[in-house]
């Protein structure tokens, strides 16, 4: 079983609240900028993980990246949402109905992001790279994703975290 999801990853600073001195005012740099990365992630039930990074979320990367999964775990559950490129594009659905003794889909109920383990990844992901942290380019900011997703151990079980999970 694989759990699959992706993140749109914008080049700005999350701001929070900070501790500051008595009377200063706390500053944050940040860009206003639009810029933009995705990051595709999988998971699978023992906690081995597979992230990839594009430009866009069209129906093209995620069948790149559906076809590394495939390649990487060969028999498989895939848990998806109903993301529009996970289902309405046409060489997704030819590539799944001619793998489907190898790749069964099952879909997340809509509205229920809980039900995926990669929602939690993309929170701690959030956390550890965006909160207050500021990178002079996208290019700065992709390095810097591929580096910390190659080296995180998130430490996620997919049935622990479905059966403790805090919104079921």
């Amino acid at each position: 079983m694989v759990s699959e999801d992706e993140s749109f990853v914008v080049r700005d600073a999350i701001v929070t609240r900070v501790w500051a001195p008595e009377g200063r005012r706390p500053v944050c740099r940040v860009t206003g900028s639009h810029d933009r990365t995705v990051v595709f992630g999988a998971m699978d039930m023992e906690g081995r993980k597979i992230f990839r990074q594009y430009d866009t979320f069209n129906g093209e990367n995620f069948l790149d990246f559906l076809k590394q999964i495939h390649r990487k775990y060969g028999r498989l559950y895939l848990f998806l949402d109903r993301a529009k490129q996970h289902y309405r594009t046409k060489i997704v659905r030819e590539y799944m109905r001619k793998n489907r003794a190898t790749l069964r889909v099952r879909w997340i109920p809509v509205g229920s992001p809980a039900f995926n383990v990669m929602e939690e990844c993309w929170r701690q992901m959030d956390n550890d790279m965006l909160t207050l942290r500021f990178y002079s380019s996208l290019g700065r900011l992709s390095v810097e994703i591929g580096e910390y997703l190659r080296t995180k151990r998130f430490n996620l079980n997919m049935v622990s975290f479905l059966l403790t999970n805090r919104y079921g």
